[in-house]
Formats: structure tokens, C-alpha cells, sequence
């Protein structure tokens, strides 16, 4: 195959003309990704972490994951804006980092067209690496992106495929670093990055000739600088943080955040634009099938535990101790609410009225047809802190339906989905 000619177009050396293609603008855009991308995988990891995985398949939605579902800690409850903070940052990051992907991409896609397409076997392994890491990039931002409009359009579960995806993304990821750290290292030695700030387009030259191919071997006239490049892509960069951020940072940045589906209060939710019950939510009672005769008066909580079935009217509920929690809904599609004022009865409290005050877990069964996440498991330490309620109020107010009437499931550091709405029954376990 070597001895072949190139076939014609892109597989062709001439046919990459831009003179500031090179090691160096290569190297840094991955130089920012080094950093980025274990950023993003860890916090993704953490995400995963916050579900709870091992309690059962209701809170883990990969099958067959086996040894990629390992963790390494209970999920803690505080701080208790730890889950707004970690996902915030892996959903706000992934977003600036795709000005940064495109940049990269565009500098080595001679890479893509290489000829012969295989040379050795050290060759070939590098050569798989780099189709899994653009394959895995791609995928993963999309996948990401895409879910954050919250546009369910994939074949299946966006957990599922976002957490198998991560994991060939980051073995691809951690190939290719070993295989170019050396290279990179030299590249950034190569030209200081103050004197490349300072070169306008007229002073911009063709690196040397390198060893990847990078450089053209026919380069065009300059129309841009390699600073105007970097210009380029973190304005894209900033832009992004922009209109992403606030999503999750709240405030003022929450206006400018027009990328972000949840960005404001919805002017038609219940009680008016500046409600008690005005607030974000990701699924209204009507999209997941809950009805207000499912929770119309005869709705009762059901208490499970080492005696007998309690059962429960909303009124007998609300006339035992209430108390206070402020919390915010934080969700894996990176947004957020303020901190909320719960009210509601604490769940160790209920823990102890089950006949299992040293909980080590609690089950809890929504009213909401069966599907992902209409039940979920919560650990004893979620249990036990003082601000997980069973909450009955919000803002001073009764919940409203899309907000989980007549009772739903507030803890501190959980994310959003595992704060179930509807609550029809708890069942408190111990070990």
C-alpha cells in the first residue's frame, strides 16, 4: 500500500495549505485540553458517584457495566450545594471546551488523511487511538450538548450511552497523551507564546518541517495569525461561557444564559412568573403521566418499616412537626434553581416512626407510572441528615403538582432526579 500513490485530494500532502498549521498550535490547543478534559472526566465520574450506584439498578441505569462502575465513596450530603457545584462545572466546561475540540481538530486533520493509512504497528496503535479519541470527542460532546437542550433524540439511554462512551473517550484520551506528551513538551518549547501573541499576520511564517506531517509542504499566504487563531477560539470560548454559566452560577448570569433551556424561571409556571412555586423544572406532571386525581384526596403515604404498614392522609402528615430546609434542585443537565425554602417532616424522623431509626437505606416509590427514576434508593446518611425532608411545602406554600404534590423528596447534594416527586411510599430498610 505504500508504494501506491496517494489517492487524490485530501490524502495528499499540497492539498493542506494554511501556514499556520504546526506542532505549536497543535500543542497548545492540547495543552488546554491536558487540562480540561481530566477535569471533565472527573466530574463526571462524581456525578455517576451521586447516584448511588451500588444500591440496585433503580439508581443506576448502565447494565452490565461491571468493572467500569466501580466507585469510591458514599455520596455525601454536604456541602449541600456539591452536586450544583460538580456538575455545574463538567456541563459549563464541556461547553467552553468545544471551541477548543474544533480548534484542535482542524489543526491535525491532515493527520485523518494520512498516506499509507497504517506503517507499523506503533503506527497502528496510534492511528486507533486517534480514531477512537475524534470518535469518542465527538460523541461525548454531542451526546452531552444535546442533552443539556434536554433533545432526547438518542438510541436509547443518554446515561447509559454518555457513561460507556466517557470511558473508551478517556482510554483513547489517555493513549494518545502517552503517545504525544514528549512531542508536545518540545513543540511549546519551540516558540515562545508571548512572541507568538505579537505577530501580526505580515510577520506569520510556516513552522520547520515535522515528523506528524503537520506542516504544509506548499503553504498559502497567510490571512490569519496563529494569534488571531487562539483569538478566535477563546472568544468562542468566552461567548460560551456566557451564555452557559449562569445556568448553574445563578444570579445576573442567569439572564445571559440563552443556550441553556432552564435559564429562567418559566413565565407560565404555576402560581405566576413570581410565584412561591415559580421555579425551574425539568419534567412537568402531565409528561411523565401524573394526573391530579392520582394525587387528588385520596392519596396516602404509605410507611414501611419493621412493624406494620402506617398509612397516612396529607392533612395528619402536616400535623406533625414541620421543619425548615434551604436547598436548590440541581440536575444532570447542569442547571440549577436558587436555594428553595422546604418545609417538610425530616426523614430520619420518619425513619424512627417506621421502626428503623438507623436506616441504612430508604426506598421511595413515586405515584408517577413506572419508568427511569419513578423509584429510587437513598442511603442512610441521606437519611439521616437533618435537611433531607419529605417535603410538603415550598416558598411558604403548597407544592404544585409539577413540583411534586402533594410530597416529594428534598435531600442536600442529591441530584435532581433522585428527589423524587409524587412520593406514594417509603421503605425504610436497615442492613
Amino acid at each position: 500500500m505504500g508504494r501506491l500513490p496517494a489517492p487524490p485530494g485530501p490524502f495528499r500532502a499540497g492539498f493542506w495549505r494554511s501556514p499556520i498549521r504546526g506542532p505549536w498550535l497543535t500543542s497548545v490547543f492540547g495543552l488546554v485540553l491536558l487540562v480540561g478534559i481530566p477535569v471533565l472526566f472527573v466530574t463526571g465520574a462524581l456525578s455517576y458517584a451521586a447516584y448511588n450506584p451500588d444500591l440496585g439498578p433503580l439508581n443506576d441505569q448502565t447494565p452490565d457495566k461491571g468493572l467500569f462502575g466501580f466507585y469510591l465513596f458514599d455520596w455525601p450530603t454536604r456541602p449541600y450545594w456539591l452536586y450544583r457545584l460538580t456538575q455545574g462545572v463538567h456541563v459549563t466546561l464541556g461547553v467552553v471546551l468545544v471551541p477548543v475540540v474544533l480548534g484542535k481538530l482542524w489543526s491535525v486533520i491532515p493527520k485523518l488523511f494520512e498516506w499509507p493509512p497504517v506503517r507499523s504497528p506503533a503506527h497502528a496503535l496510534e492511528r486507533l487511538s486517534l480514531l477512537m479519541l475524534v470518535g469518542g470527542a465527538v460523541f461525548e460532546f454531542v451526546t452531552g450538548i444535546l442533552n443539556i437542550q434536554l433533545y432526547y433524540v438518542f438510541p436509547g439511554s443518554f446515561y447509559t450511552l454518555h457513561f460507556y462512551g466517557a470511558w473508551v473517550f478517556i482510554a483513547a484520551f489517555a493513549v494518545h497523551v502517552g503517545l504525544k506528551f514528549g512531542r508536545l513538551v518540545r513543540a511549546l518549547r519551540s516558540r515562545p507564546l508571548w512572541r507568538e501573541l505579537r505577530t501580526g499576520v505580515a510577520g506569520t511564517k510556516p513552522e520547520p518541517p515535522d515528523a506528524d506531517g503537520l506542516v504544509a509542504t506548499a503553504p498559502a499566504a497567510p490571512t490569519i495569525a496563529r494569534r488571531g487563531a487562539l483569538a478566535l477560539v477563546g472568544a468562542g470560548s468566552l461567548a460560551l461561557l456566557v451564555v452557559t454559566a449562569g445556568q448553574s452560577i445563578g444570579g445576573r448570569l442567569r439572564r445571559t444564559a440563552l443556550l441553556a433551556p432552564h435559564n429562567r424561571p418559566p413565565a407560565n409556571g404555576p402560581n405566576g412568573l413570581n410565584g412561591p412555586n415559580s421555579f425551574q423544572v425539568n419534567k412537568t406532571a402531565a409528561s411523565v403521566g401524573v394526573s391530579p386525581a392520582m394525587v387528588g384526596p385520596d392519596w396516602r403515604l404509605e410507611l414501611h418499616g419493621a412493624g406494620p404498614v402506617q398509612v397516612f392522609t396529607r392533612e395528619q402528615l402536616l400535623a406533625m412537626p414541620q421543619w425548615p430546609a434551604l436547598l436548590p434542585i440541581a440536575c444532570v443537565e447542569g442547571w440549577s434553581t436558587e436555594d428553595q425554602h422546604w418545609s417538610g417532616l425530616r426523614l430520619a424522623d420518619l425513619a424512627a416512626l417506621a421502626g428503623v431509626p438507623d436506616a441504612a437505606d430508604v426506598l421511595v416509590d413515586s405515584v408517577q407510572p413506572p419508568g427511569p427514576y419513578s423509584s429510587v434508593v437513598l442511603r442512610g446518611n441521606q437519611v439521616r441528615d437533618p435537611l433531607s425532608l419529605l417535603a410538603l411545602h415550598v416558598n411558604g406554600v403548597d407544592l404544585a403538582l409539577d413540583h411534586g404534590y402533594p410530597a416529594r423528596i428534598i435531600v442536600p447534594a442529591n441530584p435532581g432526579v433522585n428527589n423524587t416527586k409524587w412520593v406514594r411510599r417509603l421503605t425504610f430498610r436497615s442492613r
